[in-house]
């Protein structure tokens, strides 16, 4: 099981909103065929073990083997079909399961339809492993909501910059950047505010690390912000939060990656009702699985105080100290979960206690 959370992991920043799943056969204790899925739409992972166990010519031992794979085995016609059917008609004989799929159309009955063919199958190895690999998944599914990740840097006196009006303050050191850029790069989308998206005119790309940026979300409740801004370019898409436009459901993508889009996106929200969870819902109803909300403080503090977030991520120049700017947002109910130096700069990663 812990090869099939590495194989899994290289499809990390590719699949979503699909789970990160790797699969291997086993057969007399040495792998025999092993895969992951690798991208939104492709072969999943059993598809892929069992293919590649055919491919180096181990197609007669599938009779003879176990299966390993760090989730539910599907059972529904998607954009591929089921995998369960796949295991039965190869006469794979053993099933090891990391991790029930919470997916409405699976949820147990991957794992019912094998237990009824006949095949043994073995649920909840490394669990808890499986489950936190997937977690953005999970959330998604289970909370109708994305897995929501703040991320701020703030001054060792805990300021997030100098102060309204003026110049930006480049708090992180330049390797933090680097991580930031990584960071970007694993979520479906990230998220600014109207301030700083005028402010600082971010792109909010992955301009310092390879693989594909984040779909940019902006909450702009009058449609302040001009076109000439960096997350309005070709670079990427851009969904627009705001009380004014609507793009019609028919236009929405299934998936950001794909062509042929709008864009930007306008998601229409009612300023009489709470916006966060508005946004929330929104991003669920648009299939984004996961953000990265960078600011401003604002911003973060309305996902703190509705209590909607899952992760912190706190970058502290402990050699900068700023005077009269403005104070860092205060978490509430969490708990630290790990601290690492970077150079210059410590990073905290934060939880919530519920």
């Amino acid at each position: 099981m812990h090869r099939c959370l590495e194989l899994a992991k290289l499809g990390r920043g590719s699949v979503a909103p699909n789970p990160m799943v790797g699969a291997l056969l086993v057969h007399d204790d040495q792998i025999i065929g092993e895969g992951y899925h690798k991208a939104y739409g492709g072969p999943h992972a059993e598809v892929n073990a069992v293919s590649n166990a055919i491919d180096i010519g181990n197609e007669k031992l599938l009779q003879e083997s176990t299966m390993y794979v760090n989730l539910e085995p599907c059972s529904h016609f998607g954009r591929t079909p089921p995998c369960s059917d796949l295991i039965i008609r190869h006469k794979i004989p053993r099933v090891v399961i990391g991790s029930r799929d919470p997916f409405p159309e699976v949820d147990g009955k991957g794992i019912e339809k094998l237990q009824a063919a006949g095949l043994k199958v073995k649920m909840g190895v490394l669990e808890g492993a499986c489950k936190e690999l997937n977690k953005r998944f999970f959330s998604f599914q289970t909370l109708k909501r994305p897995y929501i990740i703040l991320k701020w840097a703030e001054t060792a006196n805990r300021m997030i910059s100098a102060g309204e009006g003026k110049k930006r303050l480049m708090i992180s050191n330049d390797y933090s950047n680097f991580i930031v850029h990584k960071w970007r790069g694993e979520e479906v989308g990230i998220m600014v505010g109207t301030n700083t998206a005028l402010g600082d005119n971010p792109s909010l790309t992955t301009r310092f690390w390879p693989g594909r940026s984040p779909v940019r979300i902006v909450v702009d409740l009058n449609l302040r912000l001009p076109s000439s801004l960096k997350i309005f370019d070709e670079e990427g898409m851009t969904i627009v939060f705001n009380s004014r436009l609507q793009t019609p459901e028919e236009d929405w993508p299934t998936n950001f990656a794909e062509k042929g889009r709008v864009n930007p996106l306008y998601y229409q929200v009612n300023t009489d009702e709470a916006l966060i969870r508005q946004v929330a819902h929104g991003l669920y109803r648009l299939n984004i699985q996961s953000i990265l909300v960078e600011g401003g403080a604002r911003l973060l503090e309305s996902f703190i105080d509705e209590g909607l977030w899952d992760e912190a991520r706190v970058i502290r120049n402990t050699d900068m100290n700023v005077e009269d700017g403005l104070a860092a947002p205060e978490l509430s109910k969490m708990i630290k979960v790990s601290e690492q130096t970077l150079f210059t700069d410590v990073l905290e990663i934060y939880k919530p206690v519920h």
